[in-house]
């Protein structure tokens, strides 16, 4: 499996998504902005062009002719996805520590970036695995409808979830407001959010394991 892991690291992904993240991470300095928005580019550009480039080389065939079962393949797939996340939301996260030092008494209309919204973040990109992962190994080669499902999905959290913040003063309150001070409870939503990622992304791969196992691949 980690053999498969790297071949899609060294091999099937364009090096450019490895920076990409540093440059769109860099979004998080902008004072007071839309950050949901930063995560979002990794559903929106990476994901459709990493697929995209796996069904151009037919990665697909090729790994099926390899001594590897069809669990390892999805595991190693879902591996790479959750490695590219981790990179895209680790990074922002670093730039939105400098944005909190650089701007410590901005208003924020938006979610600002402490902790708690992070943990949003994991949600969303959660429900996104979700959608995405169990959608795609229906065929393991058709990522269209997949891709324009999780997107949307992905989207519609982050825009309740924002529009709460605006509206709703308790929420407000916990994102920006008093709460935004309280560590232990930004902690907590945090690691609520891993943990919510990690199991949706777990349910996920078993979904996709099981879809995958019914597909015709020669």
């Amino acid at each position: 499996m980690v053999n498969l892991v790297m071949k899609d690291l060294k091999l099937g992904l364009n090096p450019l998504f490895f920076a990409f993240p540093l440059v769109i991470g860099a979004l998080m300095l902008v004072p007071g902005w839309l950050y949901f928005l930063v995560p979002l580019y990794f559903c929106w550009i990476t994901i459709p062009n990493t697929f995209a480039g796996f069904k151009t080389q037919n990665d697909l065939m090729f790994t099926a002719m390899m001594p590897v079962t069809k669990k390892d393949m999805v595991k190693a797939r879902v591996t790479v996805i959750v490695i590219l996340e981790l990179l895209h939301v680790v990074i922002a996260m670093i730039y939105g520590m400098i944005t909190i030092r650089l701007y410590p008494h901005l208003p924020y209309y938006f979610f600002a970036p402490h902790m708690g919204f992070w943990g949003l973040c994991f949600v969303m990109l959660a429900i996104f695995n979700m959608v995405f992962i169990s959608m795609y190994y229906k065929t393991a080669y058709k990522y269209g409808g997949a891709t324009t499902a999780s997107i949307t999905a992905a989207m519609l959290f982050a825009g309740v979830a924002q529009w709460l913040g605006i509206q709703n003063s308790f929420v407000s309150d916990t994102f920006n407001g008093t709460g935004a001070h309280n560590t232990a409870l930004q902690i907590s939503i945090l690691i609520a959010g891993i943990v919510i990622f990690i199991a949706f992304t777990m349910i996920a791969y078993w979904i996709g394991v099981k879809r995958f196992l019914k597909v015709e691949i020669i």
